[in-house]
């Protein structure tokens, strides 16, 4: 492996699939890793070699050539662990990848934080994880007496705690951190669409207003989310 100047484990995901090139960017970072989406294998070859990843995640249907002979032509001169991902359910893709040289496989759809265990099993277990894999989060963020510790995953309102569900969490959560910025539902969607296979954009409405409810928020006269009709939803209170 060749030394990285950052103290976290680099990253490089291959996939063309924007979407979800984004969502891993953004879900991965919480743990530490440093993240790069690379939308084609032209691309992540030049990529490679200035990035310097120490794991890399492989689509295996790809533009230009598909996974597998990415990872034949990446075998023939570096051993840098890789992970396969695939829309398919064929036993065979995944014995063919394991036997070109992948070290792990997994299938699409996922949960993000599985494929994050993989990586860190896959890290440790081909004596790479060298680095320390921790969050750059903050433990707790604060609006007033509303305090969200993502340690813990909890929401506490004047010292009382409130029961969220992981959506709820994750959705309050995305907005204290852009807290200023407006949120579109496909953003917030984006975000907490990893932790909740069954939500929809139309959902998002209907998990702030619970959201709400909890926080004793009058959306006529918002204290925390205020909506903001044709664009999305803004956290307007201040956050340290």
């Amino acid at each position: 492996m060749t030394d990285s100047p950052t103290p976290y484990p680099r990253v490089m995901v291959i996939d063309d699939d924007a979407k979800l090139n984004r969502l891993l960017v953004k879900f991965m970072s919480q743990y530490g890793f440093e993240v790069l989406g690379v939308p084609a294998p032209s691309d992540a070859w030049h990529q490679l070699a200035t990035f310097q990843p120490d794991i890399l995640i492989l689509d295996y249907m790809l533009p230009e050539t598909n996974g597998f002979e990415f990872l034949r032509q990446l075998r023939k001169t570096s051993e840098l662990p890789v992970i396969m991902l695939t829309a398919r359910g064929d036993p065979g893709d995944r014995i063919a990848g394991l036997e070109l040289g992948a070290d792990d496989y997994l299938s699409k759809p996922f949960e993000p934080r599985e494929l994050v265990a993989r990586i860190q099993a896959v890290l440790r277990r081909t004596g790479q994880q060298q680095k320390p894999v921790t969050s750059h989060f903050p433990s707790c963020i604060r609006s007033g007496d509303l305090e969200v510790f993502l340690d813990r995953r909890e929401v506490c309102l004047r010292g009382e705690n409130l029961a969220f569900s992981p959506a709820e969490f994750e959705i309050l959560k995305d907005l204290m951190l852009h807290a200023g910025v407006v949120r579109t539902r496909d953003e917030i969607l984006d975000e907490v669409k990893g932790m909740n296979a069954d939500m929809f954009t139309r959902t998002i409405d209907v998990t702030l207003s619970r959201i709400r409810q909890k926080l004793g928020d009058d959306p006529k006269h918002p204290v925390f989310i205020r909506t903001i009709y044709g664009g999305g939803y803004l956290f307007i209170a201040p956050v340290a």
